[in-house]
């Protein structure tokens, strides 16, 4: 029986987070609880399309361990989803949605500017690319995420962007965000290396193309 929803969360070195969120003694009672281990780290691009090949649900959900959008919102994304979209993202930059606990000024600054230049090189139309919680029906996890080639932290714009190519409907959604203090993002290093992901993503999907969503697919979408 196929299952109505399968969420992955990517973690490495998450000691200290994943204890909220998943415990091993819950784990063995819970059957339906899946540990996907990779050989090598993939990155946190790599860790998700790993995840999502072993999912199996009708709706396909990857969120951050931190869990900064409480998890209960989970029906928000599943709502476009069933109304059609194709995916579904919880988005820091709608006026409806509320940031209880902001980032440090300087991420904040850099993540706008970042989300700018995604609009402008490569994907337009979606605010906010980054934030950690995202649904996929199955028909898109299963198109975009076996040809994802970025693995770092700007795998989020590529995902998006063979997604719309590809002629799924991407819904963004108000979320509530609550800053995890214990991120490790280094906000020089790994926006610079975000930056380069970015203008590497288009190439990257014409050597690896998307199949295209089907004719009925696509106008149940629009």
């Amino acid at each position: 029986m196929t299952p109505e929803i399968s969420i992955v969360i990517p973690a490495f070195n998450e000691a200290l987070r994943l204890p909220a969120t998943l415990v091993r003694e819950r784990a063995a009672r819970w059957p339906q609880l899946s540990l996907v281990v990779a050989e090598r780290n993939g990155g946190k691009g790599g860790a998700v399309r790993l995840g999502m090949a072993a999912a199996r649900g009708r709706y396909r959900i990857f969120s951050d361990a931190d869990l900064s959008v409480p998890i209960d919102d989970m029906e928000k994304l599943l709502r476009p989803l069933r109304a059609g979209a194709g995916v579904a993202i919880a988005s820091r930059g709608l006026r409806e949605s509320q940031v209880e606990l902001h980032q440090p000024w300087y991420r904040e600054t850099m993540g706008k500017i970042f989300n700018r230049l995604v609009r402008i090189f490569v994907l337009g139309g979606v605010r906010d690319t980054q934030c950690g919680f995202k649904a996929f029906t199955a028909e898109v996890a299963d198109r975009v995420f076996p040809q994802l080639q970025t693995r770092g932290f700007g795998f989020d714009v590529e995902v998006l962007y063979r997604a719309q190519q590809a002629g799924f409907k991407i819904v963004e959604v108000p979320t509530r965000w609550i800053n995890s203090p214990q991120s490790r993002v280094h906000p020089i290093r790994h926006s610079a290396a975000m930056f380069l992901e970015l203008l590497a993503i288009p190439g990257r999907v014409r050597r690896h193309p998307t199949p295209a969503a089907k004719t009925d697919e696509r106008r149940a979408s629009a």
